[in-house]
């Protein structure tokens, strides 16, 4: 879901961190590059960019389990705030809730009636020409603070 929140904010934390470009190899599920290695800290978070595989963003862990393979790409070290962490989780949360195709939040109507049941949304929990409510809309506010203009 990190990956997914950041590509919505155009924002990958990269600030005043290292980005190691050229031939990555990844060998028995971990990156094996020493340039890598040098600069990585426990736990912390980088991007994997121009691979076929892996793709996306990571928590560097003696545990990475990631798909083997040697590309010409790019690794970005990320310094990702922990109160952004913790929204991420909240979407998570949310997206896990109201996500799935057979819950209220994602029904394109703001009411529904039948067999003598009915129900209408509250002002507000969906967006509008028909569209269903995703987690981009509803935490659009509380993201603004991390978007970027350019990646």
């Amino acid at each position: 879901m990190l990956n997914a929140v950041c590509l919505e904010v155009r924002n990958f934390f990269d600030r005043n961190q290292p980005k190691i470009f050229g031939d990555i190899v990844i060998s028995d599920g971990a990156i094996t590059n020493a340039d890598f290695l040098l600069d990585i800290q426990e736990n912390q978070y980088f991007r994997i960019v121009g691979s076929v595989f892996n793709d996306g963003v990571y928590q560097y862990t003696d545990k990475l389990e990631l798909t083997d393979e040697v590309f010409n790409g790019a690794i970005w070290l990320m310094a990702v705030p922990k109160d952004f962490l913790v929204l991420v989780a909240e979407i998570s949360d949310w997206q896990q809730k109201n996500g799935g195709v057979d819950s209220q939040a994602m029904s394109p109507f703001t009411s529904e009636s039948f067999g003598g049941y009915s129900y209408s949304k509250a002002a507000g929990s969906s967006s509008s020409n028909g569209n269903a409510g995703t987690w981009q809309a509803a935490y659009a506010t509380r993201l603004n603070a991390y978007r970027r203009i350019r990646i």
